[in-house]
């Protein structure tokens, strides 16, 4: 192999052992056996085990920067399905590796694996922006794109620890939960209010948004929760609070009334 050939292939199995197993667990002796070169040799190119994985992590960081880019056709919230997709089948395939560093716990943890991950974040941030459309993005949709991408990153290390829920209504989730969190900065914000009607009027019944406004319909059809979400609504108490004030308002009324009599 070349010098640059090798190099590749060092970082490549690196990153395929960082992917499987915590990065503390993995040894310069692993990643020479698995690459069938030697010790001194993978020493050659890299100081130490801490530069190979920072490489190997900004490759994994590059890569999943790219999982982010969507054409920007058809409604957002499928463009915005298929992106968690290639983003779960990641986490999926790079589980141990990138979970102890997006965790913070690992011992390989330092400024540059942390300077990947807040790149990564940049660029999805960015990449959902740019789909939104929003001229002049304020400093609350900012705010709820990014904890939308933390909750993102929160949520499917969880998963890959417990697998509790398949990754497709995983996926379907975190797309509903970004149309809610929109939703709810839109209804603090009257220019991105203005902005959702055209939102809404691209999305398809059977997608994402489409099945978040029948279940959320559905919802608000129990009995107990249409009176109370009304009442919320409107200012007004319910039936039974009306009911229970107009009571004690008559029964006042009707002492008074009867003590003056007399």
């Amino acid at each position: 192999m070349s010098v640059d050939e090798r190099r590749e292939q060092l970082i490549a199995v690196a990153l395929e052992l960082f992917s499987r197993r915590p990065p503390e667990e993995v040894s310069i002796d692993d990643i020479a056996a698995a690459a069938g070169a030697s010790r001194p040799l993978v020493y050659h190119y890299f100081p130490g085990k801490q530069a190979l994985y920072e490489e190997s992590m900004r490759r994994a960081g590059q890569e999943l920067s790219t999982r982010f880019e969507e054409p920007m056709e058809g409604p957002l919230s499928e463009r915005l399905h298929r992106v968690m997709g290639r983003y779960l089948d990641f986490v999926q395939s790079h589980g141990p590796g990138f979970a102890a560093l997006l965790r913070g716990g690992s011992v390989a943890a330092s400024a540059g694996t942390s300077a990947v991950i807040d790149e990564v974040r940049r660029s999805a941030q960015d990449q959902i922006l740019a789909h939104l459309a929003i001229p002049a993005p304020s400093v609350g949709l900012r705010l709820a794109v990014r904890a939308w991408i933390a909750n993102a990153e929160i949520t499917s290390l969880e998963w890959l620890a417990e697998r509790s829920v398949p990754l497709e209504e995983l996926q379907l989730h975190l797309v509903q939960e970004f149309v809610a969190s929109l939703t709810l900065t839109a209804a603090r914000e009257p220019a991105l209010a203005a902005e959702l009607g055209s939102f809404f009027a691209d999305e398809r019944p059977d997608g994402p948004t489409g099945r978040l406004v029948r279940d959320l319909a559905g919802l608000f059809a129990v009995p107990g929760i249409a009176e109370a979400v009304t009442a919320l609504a409107t200012g007004t108490p319910d039936d039974g609070s009306a009911q229970a004030t107009g009571t004690a308002a008559d029964t006042s009324t009707g002492t008074a009334t009867g003590t003056a009599a007399e």
